[in-house]
């Protein structure tokens, strides 16, 4: 006789458990503490104590009544009865389905990411791209971070995205949809999503406009600045940062963070580490005497120390990375004129019109990675000696630019 919620209503609970069947399988366990619990008996292929095959009895537990209804039950057991009749047992599935269900919530975006990022940071990822990355999960976690990483769609990306760009911050929306990218194609990898829903939003986000590094590219203005630079009447360092932000051209990164045991005074080199750089390969930079003679201005000060430019606060962390920028700003230039990264446009500008120089070589020097590795292992030896040459001579073309109040561009291969 099949159950009815006015039947299970009434039933009472006795000194031993016992049971009151339904239909196909399904019963209630009348326990004596008065709990009704849902079960289905159904048999599989088993083995019995002596080993041999044999139909064995099991039993799928479906919950409590009344939290799940008589209806309800008779749903559930109807969905174990069609995995039984697939061959499979219901009770196993079941628990497979659960321990996949923890594994999800377990490895929620946010677990991922840093899954992600640890792996990031062994592989010897800047610090600052690292810190970077973490921001953009803080960012997109109030949509994202709670969620399991298998059951993101891409309009959850999307919204996650969305008050990033309201804001007018279109670079960073684009960049943080690049890092999710990353943290699902990690997920994929590893086995814990099946794919990555970044892919369908191609074009979704505005594209941000290309923001190019205001920079001083005529020679007779930067010879202006050049010798506002050597009138600087502010900290020593700064001004000298700013000296050799002209002469080496390097990343306004690279140089704050410079330290003396990266210095060769003696072979005229500055090696800087890979993890220092932004393509994560060693760069070396050739010395000229003009470098050195301010290095060893510096090296009196702060030779000493770790750094060459330490921070005013504290000298064991390096300088501020706004000095240079500041410093510009003190002597007039606006960031709408010339930027610490400025620099190097202005030597990319300069070096290129004069036609003396190896594009390549310019390129080396301004560390820029060669997506052809074994071009890019060529060129780092075969323009080294025209690196040397070539820092030498921007030097001393530096020098000529601030020592002649009109300066006309230098003839092609001069």
């Amino acid at each position: 006789m099949a159950l009815s919620d006015t039947r299970i209503r009434g039933l009472k609970p006795q000194d031993k458990p016992y049971k009151v069947a339904d239909e196909r399988g399904l019963f209630l366990l009348i326990s004596p503490n008065g709990s009704r619990l849902w079960r289905l008996k159904f048999r599989i292929d088993g083995l019995d104590a002596q080993g041999r095959f044999k139909k064995v009895e099991k039993l799928l537990s479906l919950g409590a009544y009344p939290d799940v209804s008589l209806k309800r039950a008779r749903i559930l057991r109807d969905e174990a009865r069609e995995v039984h009749a697939a061959g499979l047992d219901p009770a196993l599935e079941k628990q497979k389905a659960k321990a996949a269900a923890r594994i999800s919530a377990e490895n929620s975006f946010s677990k991922v990411a840093e899954m992600l990022l640890e792996k990031q940071e062994r592989e010897g990822l800047a610090e600052a791209t690292i810190k970077k990355r973490r921001w953009f999960i803080k960012l997109v976690f109030p949509v994202l971070g709670k969620r399991p990483v298998s059951e993101i769609q891409p309009m959850e990306v999307l919204l996650a995205l969305r008050p990033i760009e309201k804001k007018g911050r279109h670079e960073s929306a684009k960049r943080a949809l690049n890092f999710i990218g990353q943290v699902f194609r990690y997920a994929v990898a590893s086995q814990l999503a099946a794919g990555d829903p970044t892919r369908d939003l191609r074009g979704a986000l505005t594209i941000p406009k290309v923001k190019h590094h205001a920079a001083i590219l005529d020679p007779e203005r930067a010879g202006e600045m050049l010798r506002a630079i050597d009138g600087y009447e502010g900290q020593p360092l700064t001004r000298w940062a700013l000296q050799l932000s002209a002469h080496l051209f390097v990343r306004p990164g690279e140089l704050r963070k410079a330290e003396w045991a990266e210095i060769d005074a003696v072979k005229s080199v500055w090696r800087i580490p890979p993890t220092k750089m932004k393509g994560r390969v060693e760069h070396q930079v050739p010395l000229s005497r003009q470098a050195l003679a301010i290095l060893a201005e510096i090296r009196s000060l702060t030779g000493k120390g770790k750094y060459v430019f330490p921070s005013i606060r504290s000298a064991a962390n390096p300088m501020s990375e706004n000095t240079v920028n500041a410093g510009l700003r003190r002597l007039g230039y606006s960031g709408d004129e010339m930027t610490a990264h400025g620099f190097r446009s202005m030597a990319s500008t300069l070096l290129n019109e004069c036609g003396k120089w190896h594009p390549d070589a310019i390129e080396r020097a301004l560390a820029h990675k060669d997506r052809d590795s074994v071009r890019a292992a060529y060129a780092r030896g075969a323009f080294w000696n025209e690196r040397v040459e070539m820092a030498q001579w921007w030097s001393d073309y530096l020098e000529r630019l601030k020592d002649e109040r009109k300066v006309l561009r230098p003839a092609f291969g001069q």
